[in-house]
């Protein structure tokens, strides 16, 4: 379901239908909104973000996330934008990408460890980020100052970096949302 949402949101990105094509589509997807609203739940049930073992956790906001390498220091893998996360002239928008930073980042600062919040994360934008193109990520753990994660990240288009990142996650404290 998430994969065909994805899928969904990037030909809706990259479509000019005729006008009784949009109001069809629209009555279609309010349907399929009405066919799913008796099985809303609360956050700690819903599938978006809390599946461990479906790409992007089950998110469709986030790119997908292929991971080849994880543990509690570093990540490596490779995301590719889709036409969704299209800014113009076949650049990722800008906002998508410390979109990225955030779930990589965040999710390894938690890894092994209590939840951590992002406190802040500082994008740095180095070359243009192509869409529809496989990219390679790259983050780490830099150090942990008690409650404090510091963490930094980098994508490249081939060896090109499009993109770099720190973030400062802080561990949320027993009962903290």
């Amino acid at each position: 379901m998430i994969e065909a949402l994805r899928s969904l949101q990037a030909r809706v990105t990259g479509a000019a239908p005729p006008p009784e094509t949009v109001t069809d589509v629209a009555e279609a997807l309010e349907k399929l909104a009405a066919t799913l609203e008796p099985f809303t739940v609360g956050e700690r049930d819903q599938i978006a973000g809390h599946r461990g073992d479906l790409p992007g956790r089950g998110q469709a906001m986030s790119p997908v996330l292929h991971v080849d390498e994880w543990d509690g220091a570093h990540v490596l893998g490779r995301i590719t934008f889709s036409r969704f996360y299209l800014g113009g002239n076949w650049a990722v928008h800008g906002g998508a990408i410390p979109l990225a930073f955030d779930e990589v980042l965040g999710r390894l600062a938690s890894t092994g460890r209590t939840a951590a919040r992002t406190a802040y994360l500082h994008v740095n934008y180095r070359k243009i980020t192509p869409i529809e193109v496989e990219l390679r990520v790259e983050a780490k753990v830099d150090r942990v100052e008690g409650r404090k994660r510091f963490l930094t990240g980098a994508l490249y288009d081939g060896e090109h970096l499009t993109a770099d990142a720190e973030g400062l996650f802080v561990e949320l404290r027993p009962g903290q949302p």
